[in-house]
């Protein structure tokens, strides 16, 4: 993470994953019920809700003006590709905009499905309130919890962090008179990636929470070179802090919600397949390493995946991590 800023934190270490320790974190979730269960849910909610997106996308018969295409894109691709007529560039409109428009819509389409199978609301997101910077939201008769969730790292820029905080100060006793509580916990939440690969924007949203502070507030967790910051306001109880990828995932449910959420997805995305004759060969240098099964522990056998599948849990795992060690 470039350094910015005094208080920024130091340079995270890079989350480097076990391959045997995934693997055999995923035995663990197939063999307790409850896990197989929600893994369950969250599968036919994923089915449901990208079945009815794909319904909603540009299709080879639609209209030109319906794919919002930028001529200057199309030409500098069509120079990297070396094309010559239109025809080789039509092929390629459809696939590029129906990958754009679900990185647009996925993130809360994950929110949708995913958050209540842990316990949260979902806040909809044209409400008008106190609690529309919220994505979700879980109260109990001890504390009020809120989140703020982005798609991927590196989301945020500076005018958006800045809001954010602001308004998590201004918001906090709202939420806290609302749901009869006096201890509040935000949490700025980011869907995949790591913190050392984090957009350090992220960051300045607990720094514009304590810059919207008056100078009387009791600052308990100071949020310079720290993910997080608590203070004492008013009889209120406050903490704030940014989770990323893993990390996010562990405070929604535990340890293994995002291997979970991992085989959910391929199961409702990817069909099992059959032996291949031959070993693909990559472009990108180092997808080979990446869905290496060679730390497979001997004897593995799940239920939830077939053996076909588990190169996609990897090509999931690697968007959580930094790298794989065996």
């Amino acid at each position: 993470m470039a350094r910015g800023h005094l208080d920024l934190p130091k340079k995270e270490d890079a989350l480097v994953l076990s391959k045997r320790d995934i693997f055999n974190s995923l035995i663990t979730i197939d063999s307790d019920q409850a896990a197989r269960e929600r893994v369950l849910r969250i599968e036919t909610g994923f089915r449901r809700k990208i079945e009815t997106h794909l319904l909603g996308l540009p299709m080879a018969q639609a209209s030109f003006q319906k794919f919002n295409t930028s001529p200057f894109v199309l030409m500098f691709y069509s120079k990297k590709r070396g094309y010559t007529r239109v025809a080789e560039i039509e092929s390629d409109i459809i696939p590029a905009k129906v990958f754009s428009s679900m990185e647009t819509s996925a993130g809360r389409m994950v929110e949708e499905v995913v958050l209540p199978v842990y316990g949260w609301e979902v806040v909809p997101s044209k409400m008008h309130s106190v609690e529309s910077l919220l994505d979700g939201k879980k109260s109990t008769s001890k504390h009020f919890c809120g989140v703020t969730l982005k798609s991927g790292p590196r989301c945020l820029n500076d005018e958006m962090a800045q809001n954010i905080g602001r308004d998590v100060s201004h918001n906090v006793a709202a939420w806290a008179e609302s749901h009869n509580t006096d201890v509040v916990d935000f949490t700025y939440g980011v869907l995949y990636g790591t913190k050392s690969i984090s957009n350090k924007k992220d960051w300045h949203v607990l720094r514009s929470i304590a810059e919207s502070l008056p100078v009387s507030v009791e600052i308990v967790d100071t949020h310079k070179q720290s993910w997080k910051i608590r203070y004492r306001r008013d009889g209120l109880d406050v903490s704030a802090a940014v989770r990323i990828g893993i990390d996010w995932w562990s405070y929604l449910g535990d340890r293994n919600t995002w291997l979970e959420l991992c085989v959910a997805l391929i199961r409702a995305c990817v069909a099992p397949a059959g032996p291949r004759d031959n070993v693909p060969i990559y472009t990108i240098s180092d997808l080979g390493s990446i869905l290496d099964l060679s730390s497979k522990p001997e004897g593995f056998n799940i239920s939830l995946l077939q053996e076909s599948q588990l190169e996609w849990l990897l090509f999931l795992a690697r968007h959580f991590c930094d790298g794989f060690r065996p």
